[in-house]
């Protein structure tokens, strides 16, 4: 039985670690195997990817998580210590749960996470690489608007965003989106201007392939790698974005549980109570940190520059 459970997993390990792929598809898993092998030989991405996914299991699961609902007040347990009368890292003014209320902003966090990495990247890809193949005026005019939103402040033109549009943790979703995409037009754009006289591009030009089928079929995955890389490192200010935004009360709307709301209502408690904002605040803190070990772990496996130096 042992032999015939080891066979497969075996010539599974000999096809992703084979020297001559026999397909397209063989030789992109052997690419993705030997990425996440020197991937998970840095200890520091071990620690960032264990970090990101207890946020996800913290997130899916906060119901099973969560020792009381979020919102739930007890006026009489308002401000009491970490670990006393059951609350792990204590109550807050109102009597609420701070590690309930840590667990469920989990979960705002995330959805901020993922809406501006699935939103953020892919405009700034598309402006970034139909500017560097198509030049000229198009160029021009596309990365202007880059440095128009480049030349202020993130957090200083999410608030403007915010200001326009109205509190709400969606509206403030979108502002950081707004906000985030440059950077990546910009290293979208550096990519394409490095391939787009390549053998391979003169190539597919010549076969009859048009500005449309390179820039998808042949420019942007070359970008890819670092999109990637850049959305990994980027989602550390993304977060802290979120959470300023939260701390002027211009995103996540009480009574909902965000990180940011909860260190805003916590200060004027800081000297006497100093577990309700430095609790929300360390959450703040290991997150960004995991993101960023991802992120720098995932530069050195992704680009091969990098690697080399």
């Amino acid at each position: 039985m042992s032999e015939t459970v080891s066979k497969p997993a075996g010539s599974v390990k000999a096809w992703l670690t084979s020297d001559t792929p026999g397909s397209r598809l063989q030789a992109r898993a052997i690419n993705l195997w030997f990425a996440w092998s020197d991937l998970v030989r840095n200890p520091l991405a071990v620690v960032g990817l264990v970090i990101i996914t207890l946020l996800i299991l913290m997130a899916v699961f906060a119901p099973l998580i969560a020792s009381d609902p979020p919102n739930q007040q007890n006026l009489a347990d308002r401000l009491m210590a970490p670990g006393a009368g059951g609350h792990l890292l204590g109550t807050d003014e109102l009597g609420r749960d701070i590690w309930s209320r840590i667990v469920y902003g989990s979960r705002v966090t995330l959805q901020v996470v993922a809406l501006v990495a699935l939103t953020a990247p892919v405009f700034g890809l598309v402006v970034g690489t139909v500017a560097g193949t198509i030049g000229g005026w198009t160029d021009r005019v596309l990365m202007r608007i880059t440095d128009i939103f480049l030349a202020f402040p993130r957090l200083i033109l999410a608030l403007a965003f915010v200001a326009a549009l109205g509190p709400g943790i969606v509206n403030a979703i979108f502002a950081i989106a707004l906000t985030a995409w440059p950077p990546y037009a910009r290293v979208a754009r550096a990519e394409t201007l490095s391939v787009r006289r390549a053998d391979y591009i003169a190539a597919a030009r010549l076969q009859g392939a048009g500005t449309l089928r390179i820039i998808t079929g042949h420019i942007m995955p070359m970008c890819l790698s670092s999109v990637i890389i850049r959305v990994t490192l980027d989602m550390a200010g993304i977060i802290l974005t979120a959470a300023g935004l939260g701390f002027l009360g211009l995103g996540a709307q009480p009574p909902l549980a965000e990180w940011g709301a909860m260190i805003s209502t916590g200060r004027q408690y800081l000297l006497s109570h100093w577990w309700v904002a430095t609790m929300p605040g360390l959450a703040i803190l290991i997150v960004s940190l995991g993101f960023n070990l991802l992120g720098d772990s995932l530069r050195d496996v992704l680009d091969p520059r990098g690697a080399q130096k």
